[in-house]
């Protein structure tokens, strides 16, 4: 696979994280942040935490500077915004013509698929906690590299 290939299938995959987180954080009420369906569980605000987190590091990692911090975590509505901020700077780290300091295999394979497996988790939680996401066929959904925020298009088939 050519380099650009590769490059735009990661940037794809960025933006199907981000339809997909926003799903599941879309309509969530005020009591799912705290959610925790045992003692040891990380709540869904823990969750979204690191995943803001493990952008931050992604960043870092893509620019050949590791640095992992947890942060502090912020309330559910600057928590949801810090995760797309921190997404929206991995893409455009992404999208910029500099090569990046390690290859795109080691970034899919650490920050992005641990962050879709929390994303998972959080779907698993709206369930758990008496709110679920509506099922969807996500080959259908209208997903485009760049297109990272929280404000996704509707979706072409809910079930």
């Amino acid at each position: 696979m050519q380099p650009e290939a590769k490059r735009d299938l990661l940037r794809h995959t960025v933006a199907t994280l981000a339809y997909r987180a926003a799903k599941a954080l879309r309509g969530a009420d005020g009591t799912f942040p705290d959610f925790r369906p045992s003692p040891d569980s990380r709540s869904p605000a823990e969750l979204l935490a690191h995943m803001g987190d493990l952008f931050d590091w992604a960043l870092s990692v893509a620019n050949g500077a590791e640095n992992w911090h947890a942060s502090a975590q912020l309330p559910w509505e600057q928590e949801t915004a810090r995760f797309f901020r921190t997404l929206a700077a991995f893409d455009a780290r992404l999208a910029a013509p500099a090569p990046l300091a390690v290859s795109e295999e080691v970034l899919f394979q650490g920050p992005i698929a641990d962050a879709l497996t929390h994303t998972g988790q959080m779907m698993s939680l709206r369930r758990m906690a008496g709110q679920p996401a509506r099922s969807e066929n996500y080959s259908r959904a209208r997903i485009a590299a760049g297109q990272i925020g929280a404000d996704q298009p509707h979706p072409a088939r809910e079930f």
